[in-house]
């Protein structure tokens, strides 16, 4: 397979001359102003961006969210993304790399998949101000002579921590995952396997339930089907390659599992009404 990818992949190094304070494995910036990305890039490291007032658009998966006052924007490895900030922005910029993030992710408290399918996060007026202190105390950690990692560590968790319980509150699908163990589990699963098995019944015999059993969960709480669920995890991902990546269609059929290039193309245009050309024509 080819390795090169179309959309061009930028690591934390690249943003060292600009930052405002950081150590090896955390920047901080801040965002004033004016922004824009013209081309679509990813990233080799974990982004969390606070705004207090801003507006414009933030392209992330190919999907365009919103941007405005008080929310929390997270950007995984490897996702896709460009934005157009309006002038009058204010914000503030973490750039961890992926190591650091090990370290501190349980404090996210539910799947990075979740997130990714939700990057966005309104806060609450007490949020934003708790969000603010603890991105400004890294800042001043990070700009100390003697910073202390363990303390950085320490302020990252409490920022995931409260991400988390702002998307529970906020975001139904994250109630329904904090409630419901199983199904929680049940991502967590898709996340790992969705390249090579799509059946329920593999899902649910390691969730020792019934593929039945399984499906009426999914339809109760998340009002989808458990094949949907992970037919969407699989289309997530066929966006992503086919965007980020110079894989040919058969490629990336061959990659997420598909053993024949027309049974993907079929499954990609019920999915997204485009079949993988079309998509990637519109890019």
């Amino acid at each position: 397979m080819k390795e090169e990818t179309s959309v061009p992949v930028i690591g934390i190094q690249s943003f060292r001359k600009g930052q405002d304070a950081g150590r090896d494995e955390l920047l901080f910036n801040y965002l004033h102003g004016e922004r824009h990305i013209e081309k679509p890039h990813r990233h080799d490291f974990f982004i969390i961006v606070l705004f207090d007032r801003a507006s414009g658009v933030h392209t992330i998966d190919a999907v365009d969210y919103p941007i405005g006052h008080h929310q929390i924007h997270v950007l995984f490895p490897g996702q896709v993304h460009r934005w157009d900030i309006e002038a009058g922005a204010r914000g503030y910029q973490l750039m961890i790399e992926q190591s650091f993030l090990q370290q501190f992710a349980p404090y996210f408290r539910f799947s990075f998949a979740n997130y990714q399918h939700h990057p966005v996060i309104p806060l609450t007026d007490n949020a934003f101000r708790q969000l603010h202190y603890e991105f400004n105390a890294i800042k001043d950690e990070l700009a100390a002579d003697n910073s202390l990692r363990h303390l950085i560590h320490a302020r990252a968790a409490v920022i995931a921590a409260i991400v988390s319980k702002e998307a529970e509150k906020t975001i139904s699908e994250f109630r329904v995952y904090q409630s419901n163990p199983r199904l929680a589990r049940f991502n967590t699963l898709i996340d790992e396997y969705f390249r090579t098995q799509k059946l329920v019944a593999f899902y649910a015999a390691k969730l020792h339930i019934s593929p039945n059993y399984l499906n009426i969960l999914c339809r109760k709480h998340l009002h989808v089907s458990a094949t949907q669920l992970i037919q969407q995890r699989v289309s997530l991902e066929a966006k992503r390659l086919l965007q980020s990546t110079e894989l040919s269609v058969k490629e990336v059929a061959f990659d997420l599992g598909f053993a024949d290039h027309a049974y993907f193309s079929n499954f990609f245009k019920a999915q997204t009404g485009m079949t993988p050309t079309e998509f990637r024509g519109k890019l």
